[in-house]
């Protein structure tokens, strides 16, 4: 039976014209799936239904979404995104490519959490690298993280009192239920990049995916070396986001999730 599959050109590519016909046919495609980014049910009989291809190095894997979650896609997993990756206690934390904003040694810690926001629950993401950041090239002493990001789009908070704007062309890959990336837009509005990457998929809570999945956004916050902390518990991250952004210390975004 015909499945109502999505199949984008760069899966095809991956997979072949004769797999590619074979799914879109319903020979190798299921009928019942878990939909790789919200986790619930899915039937590619009866509603449409993407392809997402995850490539490593040696492997792929093929997964299923509904096509309202994301877009059929290739979601690279490379060495060179993994290289000088470590685990911190927070999350996952993984260096940034030597051309992106931050040098190659920058490691950046993320953590995930729920923020209040008048009255309602947000899915944020906070990121704090482990020691100052200088512009590529720089021997100058000193820390740019945040006019680095603030350059990119990103918003300076005084104060966490409103949602702050979407950054269009910037997203948050959710994918299995879990974390995946940070990507930005590629140069010369080629295929959006990695600017940062989990080494392994981060695990987020019930609670935070499910508000993800609501607002179809993420709301990421930033801040230098030192301002934030390993906070063991959301109210105090808030504590710490709340003073980093009376002191000048904070910027943010909303990201909208990556297919939406």
């Amino acid at each position: 039976m015909p499945r109502m599959l999505d199949v984008s050109d760069e899966v095809r590519a991956e997979i072949g014209d004769e797999e590619a016909d074979r799914l879109l046919a319903g020979d190798n495609a299921p009928g019942s799936y878990d939909c790789t980014s919200c986790r619930t049910p899915g039937d590619s009989a009866q509603e449409r239904t993407s392809t997402v291809l995850f490539v490593g190095d040696e492997t792929a894997v093929l997964a299923f979404a509904h096509a309202s979650c994301l877009p059929s896609q290739v979601v690279q997993v490379t060495e060179e995104q993994l290289q000088g990756a470590v685990r911190s206690i927070t999350g996952d934390s993984v260096d940034l490519e030597p051309d992106k904003v931050v040098p190659e040694q920058a490691v950046l810690g993320v953590t995930s959490g729920l923020i209040l926001i008048a009255g309602e629950l947000h899915p944020a993401l906070v990121v704090e690298p482990t020691a100052p950041i200088v512009r590529p090239g720089s021997t100058a002493a000193g820390d740019d993280f945040l006019p680095l990001l603030i350059e990119q789009g990103f918003m300076p908070l005084t104060a966490i009192e409103s949602v702050p704007p979407v950054l269009h062309g910037w997203s948050v890959l959710l994918a299995m239920g879990q974390l995946h990336a940070v990507l930005q837009p590629g140069a010369n509005g080629g295929q959006p990049v990695a600017w940062w990457q989990a080494h392994q998929p981060l695990q987020v809570t019930e609670g935070w995916r499910t508000a993800a999945n609501k607002h179809q956004q993420v709301l990421m916050f930033a801040a230098p070396v030192g301002s934030i902390g390993r906070q063991p518990r959301e109210d105090l991250l808030r504590d710490a986001l709340d003073k980093a952004a009376a002191n000048g210390k904070l910027v943010a975004c909303a990201l909208p999730l990556a297919g939406t």
